[in-house]
């Protein structure tokens, strides 16, 4: 059998031509970037030629590269997929997922009967820790979060575009002490998500009142709590249009709605590069972006 490059080194080439950046690469193998380096450069005087074009601080895969790349990538991840089939006995498969409580109850329960039919061997351990992208390869394979923008060094996609609203219990819309004009929120309680922090701010710039203070601003880490808080009273809730649409309590309205806002937050499913090589959250990856949930 003729002698083959150490599979180190063979990963590490694939890893940075797949992610474009020798940085990225070093992060999803858990090396040091001179490592990851001495790893290409072993590859390339097995070979005998380079495999990327150097340019300042850049590499950028040149044809032989490319070349090489479309040949040996699908067989490492078949080897990769092997090794995960005969550590899972073969016949199952686990993702470990965070998500945000709301999310998981209005839009990501409802519907993973679907996935069980169509996936029985996937199984899915959920987390609602905070600080989800931080732990991602640690102890997480993906996450579902609400986020104003990734890191570019993760592979992400967004999940949907929404609207901010003001949600609050009906007694607010009824005489004698109805909320009538934004102003009035100067004598109101306002409840914020941690994870939307900004969109109250950015309600208050599209109705042309960014210097509108609330009576107080409460914060919250739930969003259920939140839409429970508002049920009674004891605050109005700034959240999404899904949020309020899916709740479908009658106890609750949306106030001033003939203001429409786009929210600057946007819920996103979110991996490290290296892990959409694992069959779990590829399955997991596909069927959430074809469900349109």
């Amino acid at each position: 059998m003729r002698r083959l490059p150490p599979l180190t080194a063979l990963e590490a080439f694939v890893q940075v031509a797949r992610l474009g950046s020798v940085k990225a690469a070093a992060e999803e193998l858990a090396l040091s970037t001179p490592a990851l380096s001495r790893r290409v450069q072993a590859l390339e005087r097995f070979i005998g030629r380079p495999l990327f074009d150097r340019k300042h601080q850049a590499l950028e895969i040149n044809a032989d590269g490319q070349r090489l790349l479309d040949d040996i990538a699908p067989a490492l991840d078949s080897l990769s997929q092997a090794l995960e089939n005969i550590q899972s006995g073969g016949n199952q498969l686990r993702l470990r997922l965070a998500v945000m409580p709301l999310f998981a109850t209005q839009r990501l329960f409802p519907h993973l009967g679907a996935l069980r039919q169509r996936h029985p061997q996937l199984h899915i351990d959920i987390e609602t820790t905070p600080y989800a992208v931080a732990r991602l390869g640690e102890g997480l394979d993906a996450a579902i979060v609400l986020a104003k923008d990734i890191d570019p060094a993760l592979y992400a996609h967004e999940l949907d575009h929404d609207e901010v609203y003001l949600i609050g219990r009906k007694a607010l819309l009824e005489a004698p002490n109805a909320l009538t004009a934004p102003q009035e929120l100067a004598n109101h309680t306002v409840l914020l998500h941690r994870d939307m922090a900004l969109a109250f701010e950015a309600w208050k710039e599209a109705v042309h009142l960014p210097d509108l203070q609330p009576l107080a601003i409460d914060n919250y880490d739930s969003g259920q709590l939140m839409l429970e808080a508002a049920a009674q009273g004891l605050g109005i809730a700034v959240m999404h249009a899904s949020h309020y649409n899916e709740a479908q309590d009658s106890r609750l309205v949306r106030l001033f709605p003939e203001n429409r806002v786009e929210s600057p937050y946007r819920y996103f499913f979110v991996c490290r590069p290296r892990a959409l090589q694992t069959r779990a959250v590829r399955i997991f990856r596909d069927w959430l972006i074809g469900a349109d949930i």
